[in-house]
């Protein structure tokens, strides 16, 4: 099943829970989608909508924190020439960073090199704390595109400035609740990173478990499991597209 958030086009303060069925978008009776997943998906339809009659967002618009996870992909951590971690590196970014689908990511003029770094989202289901079975917690996947300004990030031990900026969190363009088993990145049309997700050093079940012995997670809370091989700059009208099995393409274009 795919889920999303979306606003009726000529209702755009209006953010609603869906459910997707091929060119139809069922409005779901729940205040938001976290509360469609806190009823594992259960809720009822109200009415339908053609998808050329709305417009998704962010599938997830306020959650308790954003989890993100660095050097997770074999082939990545060859490319920066770390070693292997015994354990996931984790951190956070901050949620007002969240923009949804099509929407704008903005060079900030603090950094001279801001890179663009694919991913797939873990979407907490259930609040997790200190779980041994992780999977019943996990709701669904999504794309994410960790933005970073990589130069502020090379002069600081701490990567939440080079992590935080405004728009550098864009997700979705839905929850699926299969889970993927690739992703990929263009820019500009052009594939810039292609990973199987079984290259990830630590699975999405593991980092689940991992990261609820720090902290609990909520529902809603979102998990970057990190970027494959292949990241690369950013630059005033870029697109870029982040695509992964079973979830679609997470399109945004570049601003300075």
């Amino acid at each position: 099943m795919r889920f999303c958030s979306f606003v009726v086009k000529g209702k755009e303060r209006i953010v609603l829970p869906g459910r997707i069925l091929g060119e139809i978008v069922e409005e779901l009776w729940a205040p938001s989608l976290i509360d469609v997943m806190l009823s594992d998906g259960e809720a009822k339809p109200v009415t339908t909508h053609l998808m050329s009659e709305v417009r998704l967002v962010a599938p997830i618009q306020h959650p308790s924190k954003i989890v993100c996870v660095g050097l997770n992909y074999r082939k990545h951590i060859e490319e920066l020439g770390h070693e292997f971690p015994s354990e996931p590196v984790i951190f956070s970014k901050p949620t007002t960073a969240i923009i949804g689908p099509n929407e704008r990511i903005i060079l900030p003029n603090a950094s001279k090199q801001v890179e663009y770094e694919g991913e797939v989202a873990v979407i907490i289901g259930k609040d997790a704390s200190k779980v041994e079975d992780p999977a019943p917690h996990i709701f669904g996947y999504t794309c994410f595109n960790d933005v970073t300004a990589r130069d502020i990030q090379k002069r600081s031990p701490d990567w939440t400035r080079a992590k935080g900026f405004d728009t550098f969190a864009p997700m979705g363009p839905v929850i699926s609740t299969e889970r993927p088993g690739w992703l990929r990145t263009f820019l500009n049309s052009e594939q810039k990173q292609y990973s199987s997700t079984s290259d990830m050093i630590f699975g999405f079940e593991e980092l689940v478990k991992d990261i609820s012995q720090v902290m609990t997670l909520k529902s809603g809370d979102i998990i970057a499991t990190g970027t494959p091989f292949g990241v690369g700059k950013l630059k005033d009208g870029d697109e870029v597209v982040v695509e992964a099995e079973g979830i679609g393409r997470l399109e945004n274009t570049v601003v300075a």
